[in-house]
């Protein structure tokens, strides 16, 4: 899982009322340590901060999936549900909840699949 931590995701001064070094402990504390969470520099979907991005598996990737993208993650419930995804199996394995749906965006064209 990639999370983007740069000029407007993670930032106090846009999100005032998110503890964003909390959502990283948070997610370290759900999921177990085979998925590695990273933070990026500005994924280019600034509207949509906080943008996070889970990428599947070599072997979902292998058989189709792509990283899905989601922004507005704002809410420490929107975080818990994205753990428990990435544990069900994440993209190509695991259905996406429909409480995810919600959050999904597009990745930027430029970013190709990222």
């Amino acid at each position: 899982m990639t999370v983007c931590r740069d000029c407007c995701c993670g930032s106090l001064r846009k999100h005032p009322a998110v503890d964003h070094a909390a959502q990283l402990d948070r997610l370290r504390e759900l999921l177990p340590a085979a998925h590695r969470i990273r933070t990026s520099l500005c994924l280019d979907v600034c509207a949509q901060s906080n943008v996070m991005v889970v990428q599947p598996t070599r072997a979902a990737r292998r058989n189709g999936a792509r990283p899905v993208w989601f922004g507005l993650v704002l809410d420490d419930a929107i975080v818990t549900d994205l753990a428990e995804w990435v544990r069900a199996g994440g993209p190509g394995v695991a259905g996406l909840p429909d409480t995810l749906a919600l959050s999904v965006i597009p990745a930027p064209v430029e970013s190709g699949d990222r």
